[in-house]
């Protein structure tokens, strides 16, 4: 079953390459947020908003499973082959490694050309912040962060949990992913309705961030430290960030890239002061936008590499004992 399902997850990576996300295709993960956006129209308001979130997550995480496995379930009675290309299409969906590399070019190309203006504008496509009074380095710091965070979240993650239970569970992460991006905020509004889909992000990631932050500074190159820094500089600064599992990510390539991520942001015009991660050996600048790229590159297709090892070790250990 797991040969099965490294299958699935290699035939994902390569239609992500290949393809990417064609923006008018249809997509799970729109309808998984089309359906999370009627729930909270409906559900979030008066009392008990705290278990009116946790159902809503609930409703989801159990629709897109049963679906999920329902039309797996069939494609395997016609023809097993035709179960583990189902696997790879539905999991495909859920790995978004080309589409964030475009992005992150779409920020890097106005940069090349002095183009502020165009390239805060590009960044307010991929981040929440405030992007309008930004300078180069803060354009670049929110590439490079944003990049860095989604190595796990838009690629590692949902192959991670693809291996473990196939396209059901990786569908079911992502529909946990997008219930936090939509309601997992600590705002009035969703503070206790996004509670559930917050917590449940965060369990989901703690595997996958760590392991991916582990294997960024083993396949990468430090380009102004040494490797024992590098690790020195990753279990300082992971756990400074506010959330559990986006350090990992943001210290790592701090770290590789000898540069300082985290600062200050403004949401709507309000501060928020992060951690800083990293020591600023070099001025954060736009080249490191594709550096940056390289960088998830490479360590996704590594992650590839090691869950078909692992993989095969394992069904070899099962066949034997």
């Amino acid at each position: 079953m797991l040969i099965e399902h490294a299958l699935a997850l290699t035939l994902a990576y390569v239609l992500d390459l290949l393809i990417g996300d064609p923006p008018h295709w249809p997509h799970p993960v729109r309808w998984i947020g089309n359906g999370i956006a009627c729930l909270e129209k409906h559900l979030n308001k008066g009392r008990v908003r705290k278990l009116k979130g946790t159902m809503m997550v609930i409703t989801i995480i159990a629709i897109v499973f049963v679906a999920t496995s329902l039309i797996i379930w069939a494609c395997r009675s016609i023809h097993p082959f035709l179960g583990i290309v189902a696997e790879g299409i539905i999991i495909f969906t859920t790995i978004a490694r080309r589409n964030l590399q475009e992005h992150a070019l779409d920020v890097y190309g106005p940069l090349r050309e002095g183009n502020l203006p165009e390239a805060r504008r590009m960044l307010a496509r991929i981040v929440g912040r405030d992007t309008e009074q930004l300078d180069e380095g803060e354009i670049v710091r929110g590439t490079v962060e944003t990049v860095a965070e989604n190595t796990s979240d838009g690629v590692t993650a949902p192959l991670f949990w693809g291996f473990i239970g196939g396209a059901p569970l990786a569908i079911v992460y992502r529909a946990i992913n997008t219930c936090d991006s939509m309601v997992g905020y600590k705002n009035e509004r969703y503070s206790e309705f996004g509670w559930a889909s917050a917590r449940l992000d965060d369990v989901i990631n703690w595997i996958p961030s760590r392991l991916t932050g582990f294997l960024i500074l083993l396949m990468n190159k430090p380009k102004k430290i040494s490797r024992k820094r590098a690790w020195q500089i990753l279990f300082r600064d992971a756990k400074r960030h506010p959330s559990p599992n986006s350090g990992w990510l943001e210290a790592s390539v701090a770290a590789i890239l000898g540069v300082q991520l985290g600062g200050i942001n403004y949401y709507k015009g309000q501060i928020s002061k992060r951690a800083k991660m990293g020591v600023p050996l070099v001025p954060l600048q736009k080249q490191h936008i594709p550096l940056t790229n390289g960088i998830m590159t490479r360590t996704s297709v590594m992650f590839l590499m090691i869950l078909w090892i692992g993989g095969i070790a394992i069904e070899m250990a099962l066949t034997r004992f």
